[in-house]
């Protein structure tokens, strides 16, 4: 008797229930997309999804994604979430695939190296203390439009050296908003909708159009100056050569790649942010303890990238910050035929995974809608679900490359804030999730209080 196990068909894929003629489910992915992302565990460990009548596969176990996102990575290319991001941030690192993803990563690793990452830091760290002081006692502040506007001007500064940069800072201030609104529905949206004149697609194109001119413009400009011996992003990026061709990237691929890095660094650095504020203001004792910690670590001068390593409590709080609000839902398509959980697969086929949902698995996470940075301790880590259960940042040859450049970012500006200020909720609301590229709030109303 043979001992392989018999592959079974894609068709024996339970579909989830909901799926609605035409829409499939994507009408339950508009009205609520973490509550239905996080219901499909309970429908197997892979599922099908359909958006519109296009069939997606969603796996909802550890084990799984890795197959996905390493073990069975070369079998995979972006999928649809990363095609309906094209309009955005065209081919991009975030959307590009095969030789041209490896051939752009190879060029654009070094730029976010930690030597490179220290150098950024004190502009980081200026960024924040200038933020902290534009407050007062008694003022009431958004956070996520106030940590937004931190990282966008913080990845002003690095990515360009000259104010030549500065429409499309203003660019990216200006259309966040809109694009983070609009992405997740529109990834998870059947394509035929696309051309429906409805505000929210035109919104959507505007604003992803008026960002890639502006960036146009932008790198002509530099282009055109000429080479420089300055350090920024957008001067690397131009200068920058495949170690093996000896090519360099087009004016269009270096807008992509800047789309890429403004877009995503601003929403990501944004939402962690005003998250770990928002958790740790429910959390006094948490609070208590970093600032503990930064007088112990810090003293009196500015917070640096040589205290980033030492701040171990606001790097649990970050971890933790991350694991409960973050990426959303990614996708792949498989270039040719993939075993996944027992199942074969043709080429062409899109699966998806949530990150967000595997992080609040119950599963795998004791009280995993509880904000406890201390599971992040050693001592709980080691009775805790793996390295495999906890990706915030991908994993593979597609792992985020400015994974670094966010932890330091975000440490630097908590340790800056929470040393001079208080961050008290505004009674009478509560945020409410919503869904982009990665979980941020409605909003979050805090009245700043002096600490000292």
């Amino acid at each position: 008797m043979s001992h392989v196990a018999e592959l079974r068909p894609i068709a024996s894929v339970p579909r989830v229930p909901g799926s609605v003629p035409l829409l499939g489910h994507a009408l339950a992915l508009w009205r609520d997309p973490l509550g239905f992302l996080s219901s499909l565990r309970q429908h197997g460990d892979l599922v099908r999804v359909d958006l519109g009548t296009m069939p997606m596969y969603v796996v909802t176990t550890p084990d799984l994604v890795h197959e996905v996102t390493v073990r069975q990575a070369g079998k995979f290319e972006k999928g649809r979430f990363f095609d309906r991001l094209r309009p955005l941030a065209g081919n991009g690192l975030a959307n590009a695939d095969g030789e041209l993803h490896r051939k752009h990563r190879r060029m654009i690793q070094p730029m976010f190296s930690r030597e490179r990452i220290t150098g950024y830091s004190e502009i980081m760290s200026a960024n924040a203390r200038s933020m902290a002081d534009s407050w007062a006692p008694g003022d009431v502040i958004d956070l996520e439009p106030a940590m937004a506007g931190y990282a966008v001007e913080t990845l002003a500064r690095t990515l360009f050296s000259t104010d030549i940069g500065l429409p499309a800072v203003d660019a990216v201030r200006k259309n966040l908003p809109v694009l983070l609104t609009n992405l997740l529905i529109r990834a998870a949206s059947p394509k035929m909708l696309d051309r429906l004149p409805i505000p929210a697609n035109r919104r959507f194109d505007r604003a992803a159009a008026g960002l890639r001119a502006v960036i146009d413009e932008v790198v002509a400009t530099s282009r055109a100056a000429g080479p420089t011996d300055h350090d920024d992003l957008l001067s690397l990026l131009l200068a920058a050569r495949d170690e093996e061709s000896g090519s360099r990237m087009s004016d269009v691929q270096v807008r992509d790649e800047l789309a890429t890095i403004l877009f995503a660094g601003a929403e990501t650095t944004a939402a962690t942010l005003a998250w770990a504020f928002h958790e740790l203001a429910a959390r006094p004792d948490v609070e208590e303890d970093l600032v503990a910690e930064i007088d112990r670590v810090v003293g009196d001068g500015p917070v640096t990238a040589l205290h980033v390593p030492e701040l171990k409590g606001i790097r649990r709080v970050i971890d933790e910050v991350v694991r409960l609000h973050g990426v959303t839902l990614l996708m792949r398509r498989t270039t040719e035929p993939v075993t996944l959980g027992g199942v074969g697969m043709p080429a062409g086929t899109e699966v998806a995974f949530s990150l967000y949902a595997l992080h609040r698995d119950p599963g795998l996470y004791e009280n995993a809608d509880r904000f406890d940075p201390d599971r992040w301790l050693p001592e709980r880590q080691a009775e805790g679900p793996g390295r495999r259960a906890y990706i915030p940042f991908g994993a593979g040859n597609r792992k985020c490359i400015g994974d670094l450049f966010v932890w330091t970012e975000a440490t630097i500006a908590i340790a800056t804030v929470l040393r001079r200020w208080r961050l008290v909720p505004v009674p009478g609301h509560t945020p409410r999730e919503v869904a982009s590229a990665v979980a941020h709030a409605d909003r979050i109303p805090m009245t700043v209080v002096a600490r000292r």
